[in-house]
């Protein structure tokens, strides 16, 4: 595992790590809401790092990147984050697999830099919208979180993240996992937290617009991000494939990692020759 300090364009510094084959396809994953690149750490040293060249970013404001302030609100400022990771890493026609808030990211991305060089994009339970137009497809539960995530006092914010912990996987984790998870949302600062639900985002318009691969990839029984904006996003996209987890929450990736691991690595396949 190497980790490298990616510098955007604003100069905010995004920590990355690499792993697997430096040869392979490249497969990019970008996290969720108050998370880090350390989510992905069973794919990063699982089953696709045989053949597969795979990066995971941290997004400002969490991991080990920069927190700047006031630096969240812009969709070109998250979508040149993106890019300055694929360029400076050379990535060469890449998978970018994004979970939950990362839906956003990749919208962002498309929308100013399209998907030439892009093989494919795989939604995890992902979002193409944010504030108003996405509340019809945001669970009752993590709703009543959300003044929570954004407080600025201490023990408030952490029993609401504690709480979107648990609310993640249809069933519960292993407690070292759940504990991980917790621990990198807490270090997150509220000001990051509250930077992120700054945005009003729709992408309706967007999402037909995409040519390349699309992998759909949700929990049956995500209660944070309903299926049915998975459903949503297949009803747009013409060149989406929808692959429902039956049974199974809010991050598959973790949940269910072997059969995760298997689909991506098809898709990558997939994606890849069809380009």
């Amino acid at each position: 595992m190497k980790t490298h300090l990616v510098k955007a364009g604003d100069g905010t510094v995004l920590a990355v790590d690499e792993a697997g084959d430096p040869a392979g396809p490249p497969i990019l994953f970008i996290h969720g809401y108050s998370q880090s690149r350390l989510c992905w750490h069973r794919q990063m040293t699982g089953i696709l790092a045989a053949r597969h060249r795979l990066v995971a970013m941290d997004m400002r404001g969490h991991g080990l990147s920069s927190r700047p302030h006031d630096a969240y609100g812009d969709s070109r400022v998250w979508a040149d984050d993106v890019a300055a990771v694929i360029e400076t890493l050379a990535l060469d026609r890449p998978v970018v697999s994004a979970w939950s808030y990362g839906g956003a990211l990749l919208c962002d991305y498309v929308r100013f830099h399209g998907t030439k060089g892009i093989a494919g994009l795989q939604f995890v339970a992902a979002v193409s919208k944010l504030g108003k137009p996405s509340l019809a497809y945001l669970g009752a539960d993590f709703l009543a979180l959300m003044k929570g995530f954004v407080s600025t006092d201490a023990e408030a914010s952490v029993a609401a993240l504690e709480n979107l912990t648990a609310l993640v996987p249809a069933a519960p984790l292993d407690p070292l996992e759940a504990a991980s998870l917790l621990g990198e949302a807490v270090i997150v600062p509220p000001h990051v937290r509250r930077g992120l639900f700054s945005r009003t985002l729709d992408n309706d318009d967007l999402l037909p617009q995409i040519a390349c691969p699309v992998l759909l990839t949700h929990g049956s029984a995500d209660r944070v991000i309903l299926p049915s904006l998975s459903e949503h996003h297949a009803s747009l996209m013409p060149n989406a494939t929808l692959s429902r987890f039956e049974g199974f929450g809010h991050a598959p990736f973790l949940e269910a990692t072997d059969r995760f691991d298997r689909e991506l690595a098809a898709f990558v396949a997939t994606a890849r020759a069809a380009g």
